[in-house]
């Protein structure tokens, strides 16, 4: 590319309603020039999860409010889009179908070209946008409805090393604090608590550590937490606060322990053969948890690797992310049509078996 590339983002595959416009120089170097996003935490809070027909309506209803905001801020109009990137999955279908929707009359309407872009991919590129990371580098995608170790070489080039066969750890994370009476969203109320406890009360398992490999398990961990509490319960009739605090403090530590070996073993694999520096980056919302960040900085020094971690704005569900890997697939040469469809599940290494499990917080891939 030899001129400037300016995109327009959506994203809706969850719960955030999303719109960015982003200007990128030259791949690996790109500016934000507006992100907006609007949470629907309010409108699911009664029914502890994301309900997705509520989602889809939401999305569809604030869409076109993103978009104008995201243009305003940018100060540009459409006529100076050169493409629109959207997720088109995976994700809750309705949500992803009324980004689709409303990328493709935009595209239509303005006359511009159409990027299909993964969500997870937005992800495993976001430290590219923020810190201008060089292919190939190790990208630990963990948020509340995904966990996948990634090679990332290029924005249509990645290699699963391993993930969840479950539960997400956000997803775990906000069941644990369900079952403990703790608000939502469970991470950083469970964090919270823990920072107050003792981990070692409790004998809580680190599954498929005793197995080969790199796939993570949490749902045998969350169902350990529900035995202590209701024997805890059993015993005394209810909670004390220091027990919430043991428990929690209990089950982050395991989390951290499976996301650092496991992590561990991927740059093993990473690193073989690999000659000069490499990057361990991690990306999404778990991300923010100090304890596991902790955890994976060790690791990552172990290699002598550098650490990289977006800032949590770009860490969690944004349109930002999507917008540079819509560019950076558009520099590739990838356009889209009008039948571009939405998918509720989109592996990203198309190579790798499906990883099982469907999670409240979106469809594994």
């Amino acid at each position: 590319m030899t001129t400037p590339l300016t995109i327009l983002g959506l994203e809706s595959s969850c719960d955030d309603t999303a719109a960015a416009v982003l200007r990128m120089a030259r791949p690996g170097q790109a500016e934000v020039l507006s992100s907006v996003v609007h949470g629907q935490g309010d409108l699911h809070a009664a029914f502890g999860g994301v309900v997705p027909e509520i989602a889809a309506r939401a999305h569809a209803e604030k869409l076109d409010h993103a978009v104008r905001e995201a243009l305003t801020q940018a100060d540009i109009g459409l006529d100076c889009i050169d493409a629109i990137a959207v997720t088109a999955g995976p994700g809750l279908i309705g949500g992803v179908l009324a980004g689709v929707m409303c990328a493709k009359g935009l595209a239509a309407g303005a006359g511009l070209p159409l990027v299909g872009v993964n969500h997870l991919a937005g992800h495993a590129l976001t430290p590219r946008l923020t810190d201008g990371v060089p292919y190939p580098y190790l990208a630990l995608l963990v948020s509340g409805g995904h966990c996948q170790l990634l090679q990332v070489r290029g924005p249509d080039n990645f290699t699963r090393l391993g993930g969840t066969i479950d539960d997400a750890p956000g997803e775990a994370f906000d069941k644990v604090a369900r079952l403990l009476g703790l608000p939502q969203p469970g991470g950083p109320e469970v964090e919270r608590a823990a920072k107050a406890g003792h981990a070692g009360r409790f004998a809580f398992p680190r599954p498929l550590l005793d197995r080969p490999g790199c796939d993570m398990s949490f749902s045998g961990l969350k169902t350990a937490v529900l035995r202590a509490r209701d024997r805890i319960v059993a015993e005394k009739g209810g909670l004390t606060r220091t027990d919430r605090a043991d428990i929690c403090a209990g089950f982050q530590a395991a989390v951290a322990d499976v996301l650092a070996e496991k992590t561990r073993r991927a740059l093993a694999i990473h690193t073989e053969g690999l000659c000069g520096r490499t990057v361990l980056a991690v990306a999404g919302g778990v991300a923010a948890n100090t304890a596991i960040r902790a955890g994976l900085e060790t690791v990552s020094a172990e290699f002598g690797a550098d650490f990289v971690a977006p800032p949590l704005a770009l860490c969690t569900d944004n349109a930002a992310m999507i917008a540079y890997a819509g560019a950076e697939l558009y520099a590739a040469g990838r356009r889209d049509d009008m039948t571009l469809a939405a998918r509720p599940r989109w592996p990203l290494d198309a190579g790798q078996p499906a990883l099982l499990g469907g999670g409240r917080k979106g469809a594994k891939a």
